[in-house]
């Protein structure tokens, strides 16, 4: 999914920057708004999250393998605008390391942190409002999702190659087999996605942004204490 220096040409580079830019510019300003502050250190942890198991790729056909983009998983967990930066930093320490290219990072962090959190985020909540309101459709809905954009994503690779690619493969080819793949990649995805939201929600489900509306409402006002007797 990361792509290198030279593989899509300067102007829709620079074009996926300007994205990429205010993409991540509402993000902080909507982030600053909606985070709590509880949920600010599950945030970084998301984020160093997402960079390791990034590290771990799964074989998935034809000797192509996947990893966790983390898109989804880091929406629902401390919501679309904190996962959209948490993904963000993650695609900018990692092309420091050659894995995706510096003058691609517009492209990567369009595709993966602003395409796949909020594509992934409208599947999961849409999903959320189809089903049943328990913690199993939290997990189910995050599952599908996940799966869904990780393909939305490499969706948006595929335009992008087709209004400036300088690989020279047919758009058709370059579809096929990015979807394709991603399909395969996609399941892997919503596998770990749903796995791990379903471990946070087991052990503390206030933390879950996603599932926010599952939490009983605060009851306010003192607790009724034991009858007493009048006076004499």
């Amino acid at each position: 999914m990361h792509i290198p220096d030279g593989f899509i040409n300067a102007p829709t580079s620079l074009a996926t920057g300007a994205v990429a830019v205010g993409g991540i510019g509402v993000s902080l300003r909507r982030a600053a708004q909606t985070l709590q502050e509880r949920q600010a250190p599950l945030a970084g942890l998301v984020a160093a999250y997402i960079f390791a198991v990034q590290m771990l790729n799964f074989p998935v056909a034809a000797g192509t393998s996947g990893h966790l983009l983390g898109g989804v998983l880091a929406a629902v967990l401390v919501g679309p605008w904190a996962g959209c930066i948490c993904v963000a930093v993650v695609l900018v320490v990692q092309s420091l390391f050659a894995d995706g290219g510096l003058t691609a990072l517009g492209l990567n962090i369009t595709n993966m942190a602003v395409v796949g959190v909020f594509g992934g985020w409208a599947v999961f909540r849409l999903l959320r409002r189809a089903l049943p309101a328990t913690k199993t459709s939290v997990v189910a809905a995050s599952g599908i999702a996940a799966g869904i954009s990780v393909v939305l994503a490499a969706s948006a690779f595929v335009l992008e190659y087709a209004l400036g690619g300088t690989g020279g493969v047919p758009v058709g080819t370059v579809l096929a087999a990015m979807v394709g793949v991603h399909t395969l990649i996609g399941i892997g995805e919503g596998i770990i996605t749903g796995l791990t939201v379903g471990v946070v929600l087991g052990v503390r489900p206030d933390l879950v942004y996603g599932a926010q509306d599952l939490q009983a409402p605060l009851t306010l006002g003192a607790k009724p204490g034991p009858a007493t007797g009048g006076v004499g």
